[in-house]
């Protein structure tokens, strides 16, 4: 299955670093969807978080360890709402998006504030829209050299092919983001899959170069995987 859509029963920890913290809520589903709270200037941001039992305390200890808190949720692809009404009511703290990302408003009913560069000091957005209904904030931390590719680039198995470490969603390999070059990052964290913290700027060097080559053993190999993603993703 694709995406599971009953409760989560329980979580997988990813990606942890000193600043930050990820976690699976379906671990056994194919699009591996992940969740983050990163530490930035203005305290812990919720990155797409989906809902499991536990998980708040993964957050509180996290905002604890730096004596701050949550300062709210953060949804950075236009299709990754997933949780984000329920956190954001546990937390008492706004939903933040681009000003210029869709899709959202009608999906929450929490408070949501719009943002014209960026949600916190410490984050740089890099804004993609590759095409019509695809709205996605990049993020990078310049403070811990930190890359979070929330749709475009991921880890998980419809993404990757030969022996890529990080690959393109299948049809934006014709069309790389590849302004991400500019960055060195120490690790990316992505919002499908479990982060890169092992020579991640090579691995994403190396995801971008190769990615329209790579394109018809892309089609072959993960077609099928990337249409039942885009199947679950709109129900």
């Amino acid at each position: 299955m694709a995406y599971e859509r009953q409760a989560a029963s329980g979580f997988r920890e990813i990606d942890r670093w000193e600043d930050g913290v990820g976690w699976l809520a379906h671990p056994d589903e194919l699009g591996q969807r992940a969740s983050h709270a990163v530490v930035g200037e203005s305290g812990v941001w919720l990155l797409d978080p989906l809902w499991a039992p536990g998980v708040d305390d993964l957050i509180d200890d996290l905002a604890e360890e730096h004596d701050t808190a949550v300062a709210g949720v953060a949804i950075c692809s236009c299709w990754h709402t997933r949780d984000a009404d329920r956190f954001a009511r546990r937390y008492d703290v706004p939903i933040v998006i681009p000003e210029w990302m869709g899709r959202v408003d009608d999906r929450t009913t929490a408070p949501i504030e719009r943002y014209a560069d960026s949600f916190d000091p410490a984050v740089e957005i890099v804004r993609r829209q590759p095409i019509p209904l695809w709205d996605e904030a990049i993020l990078y931390w310049d403070s811990h050299d930190t890359l979070y590719t929330p749709e475009s680039i991921g880890t998980a198995a419809p993404f990757l092919v030969d022996d890529e470490r990080l690959g393109l969603e299948l049809f934006f390999r014709l069309d790389p983001p590849h302004s991400l070059r500019e960055y060195e990052p120490d690790r990316v964290i992505v919002g499908h899959g479990v982060g890169i913290v092992d020579d991640a700027t090579r691995a994403l060097e190396y995801a971008l170069a190769g990615a329209r080559r790579r394109f018809p053993r892309a089609v072959l190999e993960n077609g099928p995987g990337t249409a039942r993603s885009l199947v679950g993703a709109l129900r």
